[in-house]
């Protein structure tokens, strides 16, 4: 049986998360790769929670990851990565945006934001929190976030091997192009 890996991607409606699935994909099948993406969007024009799953290898026969099957999360906001935690593998990485939302109930005083998700996150699994939020601030641009999301992926998942600005290249418009390919590099240099 030939290895597939499994990314889960998850944050709120209008993180760019779809975005960063479908430079993914295209990355990856320029590679050579087999690969299978799946979105839910949710309530995503509402802030909602918001999953796509990618899958690639040699042979993949569906894009839907189990729970427990995920090798690595990115999540854009940290209660996402809470809730999605439950995909991952004992042994996954996960790469976590140090930002919060605050859905309608933490706003309203309704509940509280839940403290050290980050620390609960490093403790069951290897994790990298950045500020993914300040990163792309100082790259430009505040919106280009998910692609310094994207940028810690590669170098996390060791994928130096494909031309990832290239990819960024064709997918991105050319108004939007050079601060995503600076916030790209700076999201692979975080440490």
């Amino acid at each position: 049986m030939s290895k597939v890996t499994s990314i889960l991607l998850v944050g709120v409606g209008g993180q760019g998360a779809i975005l960063v699935s479908k430079v993914l994909t295209q990355g990856l099948i320029e590679a050579g790769y087999d690969v299978k993406m799946s979105e839910v969007h949710g309530m995503s024009q509402r802030g909602g929670s918001v999953s796509t799953q990618v899958r690639f290898g040699e042979k993949v026969y569906s894009p839907i990851i189990g729970r427990g099957e995920a090798d690595i999360m990115v999540a854009f906001e940290k209660m996402e990565a809470v809730r999605y935690a439950e995909f991952l593998k004992p042994d996954a990485t996960v790469i976590v945006n140090d930002y919060e939302i605050v859905p309608m109930s933490v706003a309203t005083g309704e509940l509280a934001y839940p403290q050290g998700l980050t620390e609960e996150l490093k403790e069951n699994y290897n994790t990298l929190a950045i500020n993914a939020g300040q990163i792309a601030i100082e790259q430009g641009n505040a919106r280009s976030m998910n692609i310094v999301l994207f940028g810690a992926m590669v170098k996390a998942l060791k994928m130096d091997d494909i031309d990832w600005e290239g990819v960024l290249r064709k997918v991105l418009k050319p108004s939007i192009l050079e601060v995503n390919l600076k916030a790209f590099r700076a999201g692979y240099e975080a440490e």
